[in-house]
């Protein structure tokens, strides 16, 4: 399946409703949607983003999921048992994270402090250490573990899987996932 470039900017600005299980474990936190995703509905879609090849190599899904076309019903229950949740810090689609405002990255910051006080997860992991300062009023924060605003919550700076980072590896993003997946405390690990 592929768009014509005219049928991906038709889904600028769109919207792509967060995934939240209930219990939810483990917050992944994007950026924000870009268009591939507005266009078939389901996080990271486009090809070549590493997100769930990253998951499936750190053991956090037991299967490699393609969500370049929509996600299939089982790699959607597969995500909920496992507790996995998927949000952004901005919901509006665009085609490159860099075409956001820093009010947008602000105002994206207050939804998400709303969100994870309703639904409480065990772990947020914010995947973009420059969106998560801006959004977070943090310049100086790194990668990893960060002062959690929400009590019980734990908050986590992880890389982002798009492939323009090119700061990342596959194996960098798995392991840095994976961390994540331990401290939330995602059922179905297996052992290292």
């Amino acid at each position: 399946m592929g768009y014509t470039r005219a049928e991906l900017e038709s889904f600028r600005d769109a919207t792509v409703p967060d995934l939240l299980p209930d219990p939810l474990r483990l917050l992944f936190v994007g950026i924000n949607p870009g268009l591939w995703t507005a266009a078939t509905g389901a996080h990271f879609a486009r090809p070549g983003n590493r997100f769930y090849p990253a998951l499936f190599r750190a053991g956090i899904t037991d299967r490699l999921i393609d969500a370049s076309a929509g996600y299939r019903d089982e790699d959607l229950a597969h995500l909920a048992t496992r507790g996995i949740g998927i949000s952004n810090i901005c919901h509006r689609a665009t085609a490159r994270a860099d075409e956001l405002g820093r009010e947008e990255l602000l105002a994206g910051a207050e939804r998400l402090d709303a969100l994870v006080g309703e639904r409480r997860p065990r772990v947020v992991a914010v995947l973009g250490i420059t969106a998560y300062r801006v959004a977070f009023g943090q310049p100086r924060a790194r990668s990893g573990p960060q002062p959690s605003p929400w009590p019980g919550t734990e908050l986590h700076v992880a890389p982002n899987p798009s492939g323009l980072n090119a700061h990342s590896s596959l194996d960098d993003l798995a392991d840095a996932y994976r961390a994540v997946a331990e401290a939330a405390g995602v059922p179905g690990l297996p052992k290292r």
